[in-house]
């Protein structure tokens, strides 16, 4: 019997990754085979033991599908792998929607995508780099999750950031060898989609799928309270109205340097302590 092979994270959703994996539909005719994402050593050996007519689903977030592309890119993937979200933010799903069946054909999504450097060391990622407050956000995230909380308020961390807690930085951006400065940052992301933070849409004209342009949009030079007001706006991408205050820049080559080291996030995944990043589109 063919099988419906699913990766699946365990710590996705809240701790609820495996559950979630058993309860994916699976196609008539097919048997379904779990296997533990965290827990593969050796993806070719995965990838070797698949039929011509198992189906890979990669079920978990958006870190799940950003460790599996920088994972297995140097890999000869099988075509046609599926993914079945199962994350809290679920960006990537929020930016090219949800199909009837929930199940995404991969394929033109990880071919080319954009690679950011931090601190000398290269990775992949999917939807975007978050630098200033997003990274702030990330980072307090994650200690209250180290504190024992389960159910982690991005929305309520940022108002706070943005109230009390954040100090914006200034920046220097350069986009394919043009340089510009900028005071206040509050936000300062590098985006391959349209979508981060569990539904912000900080550049929302960038089409992943175009894959040799990046776009990075800035937020500054406001204090608190006018940010706190236009923030909420990011959500539907209306934020690019008030151009006073936000700038975005597309490009093939974006550099973004901060005067003090911020939390920095890839696909939600948190780097303490950084000060600048470039990233690099597909070529």
């Amino acid at each position: 019997m063919s099988k419906f092979v699913i990766l699946y994270n365990p710590k996705a959703g809240n701790g609820t990754g495996l559950q979630m994996a058993e309860q994916i539909p699976v196609k008539d005719g097919f048997e379904r085979e779990l296997i533990d994402v965290t827990k593969i050593t050796d993806f070719e050996e995965v990838f070797s033991k698949l039929s011509g007519e198992d189906k890979l689903v990669l079920s978990g977030g958006d870190g799940t599908l950003n460790r599996f592309v920088n994972d297995t890119a140097k890999l000869n993937r099988p075509k046609g792998i599926l993914f079945y979200a199962s994350g809290t933010g679920n960006d990537f799903l929020n930016d090219i929607g949800r199909p009837e069946d929930g199940f995404v054909e991969l394929d033109p999504y990880i071919t080319h995508l954009p690679e950011v450097t931090i601190n000398g060391k290269t990775c992949l990622f999917l939807n975007g780099i978050g630098f200033g407050i997003d990274g702030y956000c990330c980072e307090e995230g994650d200690r209250q999750r180290e504190a024992g909380k389960k159910k982690i308020n991005y929305t309520s961390i940022a108002i706070l950031g943005l109230l009390f807690h954040f100090k914006p930085r200034n920046a220097k951006v350069t986009v394919d060898g043009v340089t510009k400065e900028f005071k206040k940052v509050w936000i300062a992301p590098t985006m391959n989609g349209r979508c981060y933070g569990g539904g912000m849409f900080p550049t929302p004209a960038q089409d992943r799928l175009k894959n040799d342009t990046v776009s990075v949009a800035l937020m500054y030079g406001k204090g608190r309270l006018k940010t706190l007001m236009v923030f909420p706006s990011i959500f539907k991408g209306e934020h690019v109205k008030h151009t006073e205050m936000v700038e975005i820049m597309t490009g093939k080559e974006v550099t973004v340097t901060f005067d003090q080291p911020t939390a920095l996030q890839i696909d939600g995944e948190t780097v303490k302590n950084v000060t600048s990043y470039t990233v690099k589109a597909a070529e």
